[in-house]
């Protein structure tokens, strides 16, 4: 009997491995492969109709008349193709995509992914630096969802007081007397 039970196990944990692995695809307007080109190269301008997957951190958003730019705070991707958390940036790129997208959708501080195609980068400044941001002219915009932050709960060992070895503590972390009365 327990030699049927093996390949029934077996065969479970198998598609459970491949369900899982499925969770951690792209989203289909983000899938494909695509060279590793970072911003700092494409600064170069060198690159121009390569295709790229970028993603970062939303700076801003500019509504024109036939197209919308963003501009972008690179960050490296996951697996998923969504910006790491991380403070570590690849520079800034500019994103132009056809039609209108709200800026108050779009706002600074989102997670967005883009994928495109490499223009000739443009100088703009940022503050009083001048600034060579390189351009994608965008296929697909991906805006992820806002993070949910989950809340830390702290819970003490026992009570306040217990601080010791014993099962029973001592009475309270302060060495002197008890601070809120006598018992």
């Amino acid at each position: 009997m327990r030699r049927h039970l093996f390949p029934l196990t077996l065969a479970a944990l198998l598609l459970s491995t491949l369900l899982l692995g499925g969770c951690f695809k792209p989203p289909t307007p983000l899938a494909g492969t695509f060279p590793q080109i970072s911003v700092a190269e494409a600064q170069r301008g060198a690159l121009s109709g390569q295709r790229v997957r970028w993603g970062g951190m939303i700076v801003g958003t500019t509504p024109e008349k036939d197209e919308t730019c963003f501009e972008v705070l690179a960050r490296p991707l996951n697996s998923e193709a969504r910006p790491r958390r991380t403070d570590e940036s690849e520079g800034r790129f500019i994103a132009c995509a056809p039609g209108f997208y709200d800026p108050a959708v779009y706002s600074n501080g989102r997670e967005l992914t883009v994928v495109g195609t490499l223009e000739q980068p443009e100088m703009r400044k940022i503050g009083e630096h001048e600034y060579q941001y390189p351009k994608v002219a965008a296929e697909a915009v991906y805006l992820w969802p806002k993070r949910q932050e989950s809340p830390v709960y702290y819970y003490p060992a026992w009570s306040d007081w217990y601080w010791g070895p014993w099962p029973y503590g001592y009475y309270s972390p302060f060495w002197g007397p008890w601070p809120y009365g006598s018992w």
